[in-house]
């Protein structure tokens, strides 16, 4: 701690934006990282972010169960969802997040939401890794992995 940089503080100068590299396991046991650049927000944005969340994923899922609730009106079935299905739920939502809180990476690849849900589904443990990160440092001012 002796040789960290002491800054002094200033209320009301809020960055725009800050980064940080996300470790997380690969597949193959390895550990790979990615430079993330978040936007900032306050801990009460933060809060209204994740309301904002919530709410999208409860308008799908009150969707689907409307959806099911004809369903076993019309013939007497209710539809279960597939794999795919519950998936694509969840990585909508992660996706979401992403893209929702991250201005940028380092990846040679553009940071859209194409290449994000591309990330979510060949490296795993990304995606809930820079999550984790920013909640980390919005909510308890922390950056650890």
């Amino acid at each position: 701690m002796a040789d960290e940089k002491k800054v002094k503080i200033k209320l009301g100068a809020r960055p725009k934006s800050f980064k940080h590299t996300v470790s997380f396991p690969m597949v193959d046991g390895t550990v790979g990282c990615i430079e993330v650049t978040y936007k900032y927000r306050t801990r009460r944005e933060f809060a209204g972010f994740i309301d904002d969340l919530q709410a999208t994923a409860k308008t799908q899922a009150d969707a689907y169960a409307a959806k099911a609730k004809a369903q076993l009106e019309q013939d007497g079935t209710v539809p279960m969802p597939t794999q795919k299905e519950l998936l694509e739920f969840g990585l909508s939502g992660s996706v979401d997040f992403i893209m929702a809180s991250v201005e940028g990476w380092n990846l040679d690849e553009k940071f859209d939401r194409t290449a994000v849900e591309q990330l979510a589904d060949e490296v795993p443990a990304a995606i809930p890794s820079i999550m984790e990160a920013y909640r980390g440092a919005i909510n308890e001012g922390r950056l650890g992995n």
